[in-house]
């Protein structure tokens, strides 16, 4: 049976409990800037480098990665003011392609992506972190993990307590981050004038970059300015967004992309391509050579911009598995919303099992290579669905137009880094094909299969049942969230959530 629901009927004197437009310009770039940078720009440029041969090439690279996402991210400007629901990729699929391919997507994420991407993001938060009081020897590997399952469970706490507290502090390392790189772009740029420019001279000779690198040089770099397309998880949430949304965007793509090739001039200026190559943390190496003591500092923001990037994601992919349950495509509960806090707790939560499955698994990186194929697919078919929509739908509202090149040539860049993948590395990417394909059968399953034996709903039922009571005991009648009153298991509402009806969603 489904879960009693307040919508439609709400008491007398309460309003509707949605999710609240809390998003300001501000809080917009800062979800924007403070999840594309994470730990991409102080790993990245190692990756970068050695799939091109040279300084000068791995900086044209920067550019173009950066010229490139702000195509991707002016396309969901366009797709974010025009179809105003959350949820990002997975709504202009839906709307595009049908409900198939956007389960497909939502799946992938649900179980990969998203856990690999936080844990990741977490791991290199929990390096850093430990890095000053490991100076002499090696960070001990279950040390790290522990940290970082603290920090991941840290992350999970917030955005289920206070949309606003997540955005504020969201503000906070969003200065931190453009901190830590104005503490290397700064000394960089005194080398400059004081003349170190011996890692410059004859930039592009160097071990000829085989044309098979540049794709992969390319995947380092589009994963370093990845999360411009965050802010569309939350378009219900921002105010204004046919104006917010594309400003947003262009402020936070223009400081982004200046800010990255810049850091990548500063690094040359003291550090040569073969030492760059040999270091596993760049920007530590970098501050060790010019700054002394105060080197310290660098990991210290480097974890703060690793947790940034953690609560961002966080906060936005909540939001994703909200819409999908929303329509009917996850499990009901995933569609409720806090009473007072107005937080997706639910959705919020589902994240923190799958994500430290994710942290005491295996390779996690391989897991990226994976899926980096699996997210630029479905990037290049939400803005090849823009042009589509242009054909299909002309008199549809936009209050923000692209030119029709800048989509083209961006989806046209996601599937050719696509296709090249399947070519250059067919194992990572057929066994991330392999993971999206699994996707039809489990949509077949759970979303169209009317007829199921009774055994397998009963199962079924039974699980959600528990979960349900579970998360009501502990979660619902914690004193944490303001609610002490037991319950009476004859009148079981759960009065704290109240699910947001089809009716009322779109």
């Amino acid at each position: 049976g489904k879960l009693p629901s307040l919508g439609g009927k709400e008491p007398p004197g309460q309003e509707k409990v949605v999710l609240k437009k809390k998003i300001t310009l501000v809080r917009g770039i800062s979800i924007i800037i403070g999840t594309i940078i994470g730990a991409g720009i102080f790993i990245s440029p190692k990756g970068v480098l050695q799939n091109t041969g040279s300084v000068g090439m791995s900086l044209v690279i920067w550019t173009v990665c950066g010229v490139l996402s702000l195509f991707g991210a002016l396309s969901y400007a366009e797709l974010g003011t025009s179809i105003k629901k959350s949820g990002g990729h997975y709504t202009y699929i839906l709307e595009v392609f049908g409900p198939l391919p956007a389960f497909v997507r939502v799946w992938v994420e649900l179980l990969i992506i998203r856990p690999a991407a936080t844990a990741v993001i977490s791991l290199a938060f929990g390096r850093y972190i430990l890095e000053p009081f490991f100076i002499q020897c090696e960070i001990p590997e279950l040390a790290i993990k522990l940290i970082t399952a603290v920090g991941i469970t840290v992350v999970m706490v917030l955005n289920s307590m206070s949309v606003s507290w997540s955005a504020r502090i969201q503000i906070f390392l969003t200065f931190c981050k453009l901190t830590a790189i104005l503490i290397i772009i700064v000394p960089g740029v005194m080398q400059l004038i004081k003349g170190q420019t011996q890692h410059f001279k004859d930039a592009f000779s160097g071990r000829g970059a085989n044309i098979m690198g540049l794709p992969l040089a390319f995947y380092y770099g589009m994963y370093a300015y990845a999360g411009w397309f965050y802010l569309n998880f939350v378009t219900e949430e921002v105010e204004n967004p046919e104006k917010t949304i594309p400003l947003a965007i262009c402020i936070s793509m223009a400081i982004v992309t200046i800010g990255y090739v810049l850091t990548n001039v500063a690094y040359f200026t003291t550090i040569s391509a073969e030492e760059l190559l040999l270091s596993n943390a760049v920007a530590v190496t970098f501050s060790e050579r010019l700054l002394g003591n105060f080197s310290l500092a660098v990991p210290i923001f480097v974890a703060l911009s690793c947790f940034g990037s953690m609560n961002g994601g966080v906060f936005a992919v909540s939001r994703l598995f909200y819409v999908a349950s929303r329509e009917g495509q996850l499990p009901e509960i995933l569609s409720m919303i806090h009473v007072r806090k107005h937080t997706p707790l639910p959705a919020v939560i589902v994240l923190h099992p799958l994500t430290m499955i994710m942290l005491f698994s295996g390779d996690l990186y391989s897991l990226l290579n994976f899926l980096s194929f699996a997210r630029w697919l479905f990037i290049g078919l939400a803005v090849a669905g823009l042009i589509y929509l242009r054909y299909k739908r002309p008199d549809m509202h936009r209050p923000f137009k692209v030119p029709l090149f800048i989509p083209a040539l961006f989806s046209f860049t996601c599937l050719f880094m696509v296709a090249l993948s399947l070519y250059s590395d067919p194992f990572s990417t057929g066994i991330g094909f392999i993971i999206t394909l699994t996707g039809v059968p489990a949509y077949y399953l759970f979303i169209i299969w009317d007829k199921k034996p009774k055994w397998f709903r009963r199962l079924s039922g039974k699980t959600f049942t528990q979960f349900w009571d579970l998360l009501r005991d502990r979660v619902i009648e914690n004193p944490v969230y303001g609610y002490t009153q037991p319950h009476t298991h004859t009148h079981t509402h759960p009065l704290m959530f109240n699910n947001v009806s089809k009716a009322t969603a779109h």
